[in-house]
């Protein structure tokens, strides 16, 4: 009897664990099948979060265009080892913060200051006399940090959008090394600092390079990116690590970011900052370094007056992204700006952009990049790229398709930033989760767009009324032919 009971006893548990593992399935299938929860976001084609399907198009990384020259490291506080730029829009004024540094040392050392510059147009800059550090025997300089070892080094501000944020903590920055951790900074105007405490807020990281911070709205936490190593301490492989915070002052364990399946390199920056038009999306614009890997004859960087080891290792930015978490995408994994014709930035580390991509005017972005990295002439380039222009889906003259998930949306029309050539068109079919085209929105139906936009809005026999299918789960096809497709968002 008390064997039966035993066997009956481990079956009931068997049936039991049956049934649950058969709910999971179920509610694991149903969440699959869930329609993506788009709202009336704007989403950015720089990863395949939409993507089912493409027929015949292909995800495509455009690169800025170069500007030109907006800022000089000219003065005597300032110098060939200029680095680690930050680059704000604080409502109408643009704010640049970068370090100073005439020549190279230990990191962390006496001669590095923070230097400030400031737009209001973010293309031409100017350095005000701040006077609020004596550098260099003159009061007369744009230095809003000095005397304050090692944090100069590698001083990286955010304006802190969390609700509530008391106005004279409304400027935040991280700085320090591994000897000291990361210190927190805070201002009330951007320009005068004080330490929010003496204790580091996160110490488990290398941290020497730009260590960055902002509130994520879509996380509802501070999120911080900062240098560490694959092998711990400054061995392997420069890579980027993550901590998160409820209240800036108590910080997660670091987690390491993932990158995918793709090869790892040495990613000096991170650059990550939420995109100012969709902040769910993070933007990251690294530097990825090449040691060892020589461009430059010695005869070059004699005559470029290449600093000491400077001309030994090359660079060059690249692009990523990222939706939260310890996960970025590297859909592409080309140079997103090379170091090109100048020969100056073929010397070690010139390929550093900013922290920041901002809007500078209607339908441009700008970035900033270093130039010239331990040469007289450094100096910060500016370049130009479309609205949302990161990297679009691209459709070539023999044309092709692209299928989205299943999703979601609010609003009543789909407006796409979207170009085509003179004999290039976008169409537009709506089909239910199942795949099939929905009476009215079909392609047949849907209006030819032309043109380059930012802002053009999809239409089906010349109504763009989508109310009836607001809140249901949809496939968006994408007809193409010489065009591409930045973003969409449905209003």
């Amino acid at each position: 009897m008390q064997k039966l009971r035993f066997l009956t006893y481990h079956f009931q548990l068997l049936l039991t664990v049956i049934v649950c593992l058969s709910c999971v399935s179920s509610l694991v299938s149903a969440a699959g099948s869930a329609p993506l929860a788009v709202g009336n976001r704007l989403e950015l084609f720089v990863d395949h979060y939409l993507i089912d399907s493409l027929n015949g198009v292909s995800m495509k990384l455009h690169k800025p265009e170069l500007d030109g020259v907006v800022l000089k490291f000219d003065k005597p506080w300032e110098g060939a080892f200029c680095g680690y730029c930050t680059v704000l829009k604080d409502g109408g004024l643009y704010r640049m913060y970068y370090r100073g540094l005439p020549s190279a040392g230990k990191d962390g050392s006496s001669s590095e200051v923070t230097c400030y510059a400031e737009s209001r147009d973010g293309i031409n800059w100017t350095k005000p006399n701040l006077a609020l550090f004596e550098v260099r025997g003159t009061w007369a300089n744009n230095v809003i940090l000095a005397d304050m070892p090692p944090f100069s080094h590698n001083f990286a501000p955010f304006i802190d959008s969390r609700p509530g944020v008391p106005e004279e903590e409304r400027y935040k920055a991280l700085a320090g090394t591994s000897k000291t951790g990361l210190i927190a900074f805070v201002s009330s105007d951007g320009l005068r600092w004080r330490k929010l405490r003496d204790e580091p807020l996160i110490r488990d990281g290398a941290f020497d390079s730009q260590n960055v911070a902002f509130w994520s709205v879509t996380e509802q936490c501070y999120v911080c990116y900062f240098r560490t190593w694959t092998k711990g301490g400054y061995k392997g492989i420069r890579t980027v690590s993550r901590s998160t915070s409820r209240d800036f002052l108590t910080w997660s364990e670091p987690e390491y970011m993932d990158f995918g399946a793709t090869p790892m390199e040495h990613l000096y920056t991170n650059q990550t900052h939420p995109y100012i038009r969709a902040p769910h999306i993070y933007i990251s614009i690294p530097m990825r370094f090449m040691p060892k890997r020589k461009v430059l004859t010695d005869k070059q960087a004699e005559t470029l007056g290449v600093i000491g080891k400077y001309s030994g290792d090359c660079a060059e930015a690249v692009f990523m992204s990222s939706r939260g978490g310890n996960r970025y995408d590297r859909t592409f994994m080309e140079g997103y700006i090379r170091p090109g014709t100048d020969l100056g930035n073929w010397a070690s580390r010139a390929g550093m952009t900013a922290l920041g991509v901002v809007e500078t005017g209607d339908m441009e972005l700008s970035l900033y990049k270093q130039a010239h990295y331990a040469q007289p002439s450094g100096h910060m380039l500016r370049y130009t790229l479309r609205t949302d222009g990161f990297s679009s889906i691209n459709a070539p003259y023999s044309g092709g398709t692209l299928l989205t998930k299943s999703l979601a949306f609010e609003g009543s029309e789909l407006v796409m930033n979207m170009a085509t050539s003179a004999a290039g068109f976008i169409k537009v079919e709506i089909r239910d989760a199942d795949g099939s085209p929905i009476p009215g929105f079909t392609f047949d139906d849907a209006d030819e767009l032309i043109g380059d936009t930012v802002d053009r809005t999809a239409s089906w026999n010349g109504s763009s009324d989508l109310a009836m299918l607001r809140g249901k789960a949809v496939r968006l096809a994408f007809k193409m032919k010489d065009a591409d497709l930045y973003s969409i968002c449905f209003k």
